[in-house]
């Protein structure tokens, strides 16, 4: 355990959350475990993640026959199916969250994903699961959409923490860390408490490589002189804006504006690593956790991939390494013919119409159950 890379990531600063939460992880006591063993600080969650949950096990069928014959609909029983099971998580995690001082031991639960461009819808659905979970140590995730924004701001405001998610460009980033620092401030200025208010902003990162390089694999057939940027930047491009965020986190929560917010006790709205599964086989399956270890940080992965980095990780502060070379890379794009503010947002509505499929495949499926 004392060789575990898992629990070095912590001595270098960075938290590893789970990207995963099912019953059996928490009844069996193999959640404990992984706190224990792996020094695991946070879980993560979306409707993928329940879908999963809910139709790969047995779990859940007593309860989802009991409450059908109570006459409720599929949304009530996935609602209160999921929610059980973060409060269950966030009470194994409640000790550490306590020991860190509200810094980790948080378990996240989305709003519903046909509501990323509702302002209105998110935002009452988003007080109404933070008051159903009733667990200090949760976070509301609201997807980083134009319509997201004010809610982000709205939500921090009222004390009530927040996983921003679906966020993959640098320019939205900044929006959310304004959203975020504004809402702080409002708080200040009702003189209302800010210590226990928090929030990440989970930074999607695989994902962009994964739209971004059969781009530049075009080019790199096309040969010439523009083939050999695109080589350099082939498997590149996520983990060079994932350096330049981490460069505007520290230039935000380093200036005097926040530093008078963090005088009154506000912590500062890390960013997340998601997306952390490697998507082409080609690549290091370890590649999104390796590069981007870092102070003040959190990275979320996969049964898998968390598997895979405590046998063969090798923990070390790679966050500011080469950061020249990564603003290079994203200047070099435009260049080449690649908007990757096109891209990020192209990658937003695929994430958002991704999960509303997810959730509406998991409601065919409870519908199904119920009908037995």
């Amino acid at each position: 355990m004392k060789d575990n890379p898992l629990r070095k990531l912590g001595t270098l600063g960075q938290s590893i959350w789970l990207d995963y939460i099912r019953r059996d992880l928490i009844v069996s006591g193999e959640l404990r475990r992984l706190i224990d063993e792996d020094g695991l600080r946070g879980i993560t969650s979306n409707p993928s993640i329940f879908e999963k949950a809910i139709v790969s096990s047995h779990d859940y069928d007593e309860d989802i026959r009991v409450m059908a014959l109570e006459g409720k609909d599929v949304k009530a029983i996935y609602e209160a199916l999921s929610q059980r099971d973060v409060q269950s998580a966030a009470d194994e995690f409640r000790p550490l969250y306590d020991k860190t001082e509200g810094r980790d031991g948080y378990v996240s639960l989305e709003v519903n994903p046909h509501l990323a461009h509702d302002t209105r819808g998110t935002m009452e659905e988003a007080r109404r699961l933070w008051a159903a979970l009733n667990r200090p140590n949760v976070l509301i995730k609201v997807p980083a959409t134009e319509e997201g924004l004010p809610v982000i701001q709205r939500l921090i405001s009222e004390g009530i923490n927040v996983n921003v998610t679906l966020l993959f460009g640098i320019p939205r980033y900044q929006q959310v860390v304004e959203a975020f620092l504004a809402g702080i401030e409002v708080r200040v200025i009702q003189g209302k408490p800010i210590k226990t208010v928090a929030s990440v902003a989970s930074f999607f990162v695989s994902r962009i490589d994964a739209l971004v390089d059969p781009l530049l694999e075009k080019i790199i057939a096309q040969g010439g002189e523009d083939a050999d940027s695109a080589k350099k930047l082939h498997g590149q491009v996520a983990i060079a804006s994932a350096k330049v965020a981490y460069q505007i986190y520290k230039d935000i929560f380093g200036s005097d504006r926040f530093r008078k917010l963090a005088d009154k006790g506000a912590a500062s709205q890390r960013l997340l690593w998601a997306s952390t599964s490697t998507k082409n086989p080609e690549y290091s399956d370890v590649k999104y956790i390796e590069s981007l270890i870092g102070l003040n940080t959190v990275n979320t992965a996969p049964v898998e991939t968390l598997d895979d980095y405590r046998d063969h990780g090798e923990p070390k502060d790679r966050i500011e390494q080469e950061v020249m070379k990564a603003r290079w890379m994203l200047d070099r794009l435009p260049e080449l013919g690649i908007s990757i503010d096109k891209v990020t947002l192209q990658l937003e509505d695929e994430g958002v119409e991704k999960f509303s499929k997810s959730f509406d495949r998991l409601m065919e499926t409870l519908e199904k159950a119920v009908q037995k």
